[in-house]
């Protein structure tokens, strides 16, 4: 059930994890099958014939009866004490929600291959021909970095998705390239990336060069996306040209980009009214002409075995490349007697260029002047986001009424993943609640099993914090998957507890007992977990460390959760008058053990030997 979100959880996020917790249910379900029918099998026919061989460690295990008194004596003080034992079995939980605050967010790792992407965007209206010449130079520039061994690029469109996460947006754009860079292994692989993107920048300043590494998880554009929503363009250009200034200031930030500062070129003309009729035109024939002239016209058609194929008359690429060729467009008119006149368009129109928006972009319906940044690799951008939000704050930003800010981007698919991972926690929490309560059939033991659970995720946290790994949505589902394995220790010591008269009662003499008879089971249950979760760990990598760490670390807490809070607990619920009558137990055992001497009597030798 602790799996089960994972498992249900909607968005390209769930498609991608989604196979790994279903995956455990079913080899949890396999383990069960197994232990209830193999595995007392195989124990039957291994176990020891001669009794005298079970004595021996590696058929019973290793045991110390110094450490096992030591053990008894610490439990014994502690459960004649619970209040004590609860409070310090949820020291190392509290300390690990604490260090909890000192996490970095990071939504997904980068991905460690021996790969990385190059974007090149230039000038709106940079014709393909440009744009192959300007990859070329930069092709020599990457090839003589000696870690690169191979470069591709894509002219005008998107590369393909070869990541499973990369989106093909870019197509028929011919100011537009992406490259995939390969290098000879992965390690120190952002430091190349990081080299390359300041030698592109210094050496090609022409164009706004990209050097991206590749990401996990569902596909963002820009790390850090601000978006300004507003009803005027104007204003919310402006506005954008503010958050664009202080992220250029902000550390690790390499390039910023806003939708409403790109503009394109676009061809105004002023016309003489007065000029246009006396040469027998007007603003319709005008436009007419000139688009025929400019675009073309269909001036007949070309058989090509079965294909017919259209041929279009237009001027020369020079002269439609060219203002004043444009002004010097003939334009055909007719003279006062009413013959035809040819007349150049600089007659009858002023020609000028002026600049135009290339797009009006929209978010769920409303007007939007999205600012993007692009970070240094190996950046979080969570951390360069606070440093923004503060510079922002002091930079004192007023917004008009009618005008807000909102944040996309990493931080924002962060947040969608995670509300669609708590979208059937709470209906799944209440199934396992139902389990606890049915299966011990009370209350009590359940919500003493949720308080573990709760406690385990300051323990998961707290050792994501010591290992140095940031919190993102791996260590999410470790967390999630632990509060169902960590508990595993103390429903061991609890269903002892139960099965036991006298701890059941809650009496602290008979509960140490339990809890040191049971100590094997829960160390061996932590023990195998942890080096099952070691691989993992010692893989390396930022994708399987966090969540095996969340995981092994929660589950070695949860030991002392299952030894300590768990019988204390259960001996303060539990417990009713339960210290006088262990006193008087005790003290009955030594008067049973108090030796009578027996003077005057006769006793047969049989009896005596």
């Amino acid at each position: 059930l602790s799996f089960a979100p994972i498992v249900l959880m909607p968005g390209p996020a769930g498609e991608f994890v989604g196979a790994i917790a279903l995956s455990v249910i079913m080899a949890v379900a396999s383990s069960f099958l197994l232990a209830m029918t193999i595995t007392p099998t195989i124990a039957a026919m291994l176990s020891p014939q001669d009794p005298s061989s079970s004595r021996r460690w590696w058929v019973s295990g290793f045991s110390s009866p110094r450490l096992t008194e030591a053990y008894r004596s610490v439990l014994s003080w502690l459960f004649h004490h619970p209040a004590f034992g609860v409070v310090l079995s949820i020291l190392l939980p509290v300390a690990g929600f604490g260090l909890a605050t000192t996490l970095t967010e990071q939504f997904f790792p980068p991905a460690d291959r021996d790969q990385f992407q190059v974007q090149v965007d230039l000038p709106a209206g940079a014709s393909i021909a440009a744009s192959e010449r300007l990859v070329n130079e930069a092709s020599t520039i990457l090839l003589d970095h000696p870690r690169i061994t191979g470069v591709d690029w894509f002219l005008g469109e998107s590369a393909p998705s070869f990541y499973y996460n990369m989106v093909r947006n870019k197509e028929g754009t011919p100011q537009y390239a992406q490259a995939i860079v390969r290098l000879d292994q992965v390690e120190g692989y952002r430091d190349v990336i990081n080299e390359m993107q300041q030698v592109l920048n210094a050496q090609l300043p022409q164009a706004r060069f990209l050097v991206r590494q590749l990401e996990q998880g569902p596909p963002f554009d820009a790390p850090i996306e601000v978006r300004l929503f507003g009803p005027d363009l104007d204003e919310l250009q402006s506005l954008g040209n503010v958050v664009r200034r202080i992220l250029s200031e902000t550390p690790h930030v390499v390039h910023t980009q806003s939708d409403l500062s790109e503009v394109l070129p676009k061809i105004a003309l002023d016309i003489d009214e007065s000029s246009a009729r006396l040469a027998g035109l007007d603003n319709r024939s005008i436009a007419q002409q000139l688009n025929e002239s400019l675009e073309g016209a269909v001036g007949g058609s070309v058989l090509e075995a079965t294909e017919n194929l259209p041929v279009r008359v237009r001027i020369a690429d020079e002269a439609r490349g060219d203002l004043a060729g444009v002004a010097s467009t003939d334009l055909v008119g007719r003279t006062g007697s009413g013959e035809s006149a040819r007349l150049p368009l600089s007659a009858l129109a002023t020609v000028r260029l002026d600049p135009e928006r290339s797009a009006i972009p929209h978010f769920n319906a409303e007007r939007m002047n999205e600012v993007r940044a692009y970070l240094t690799a190996g950046v979080l951008p969570a951390e360069v986001q606070l440093d923004f939000q503060a510079r922002l704050a002091e930079e004192g930003l007023e917004l008009a009424p009618g005008y807000r800010i909102e944040y996309g981007g990493e931080g924002s698919k962060r947040d969608q993943a995670v509300g669609n991972l708590m979208s059937s926690a709470a209906v799944l929490a209440v199934c396992m609640a139902a389990t606890l309560v049915l299966s011990f059939r009370s209350f009590r033991m359940a919500a003493i099993i949720g308080a573990i659970a709760a406690l385990s995720v300051g323990l998961s946290l707290g050792a994501l914090a010591v290992a140095g790994y940031p919190f993102g949505f791996t260590a999410i589902i470790g967390a999630m998957g632990l509060v169902g394995v960590a508990i595993n220790d103390s429903i061991v010591v609890l269903a002892a507890l139960r099965e036991d008269p006298e701890a059941r009662q809650g009496k602290p003499a008979a509960v140490r007992d339990v809890v040191v008879r049971s100590s094997r089971h829960v160390f061996a249950i932590t023990l195998t977990t942890i080096a099952g979760f070691m691989p993992l760990i010692l893989g390396g990598g930022g994708f399987w460390p966090p969540m095996a760490i969340t995981i092994a670390g929660g589950v070695g807490g949860a030991t002392v959760l299952a030894l300590l809070f768990a019988p204390s607990t259960y001996v303060l619920a539990m417990c009713q008058g339960c210290e006088s009558e262990d006193e008087s137990a005790e003290e009955d055992t030594k008067i049973e053990e108090t030796p009578v001497i027996v003077s005057h009597a006769r006793f047969p030798a049989e009896a005596i030997q």
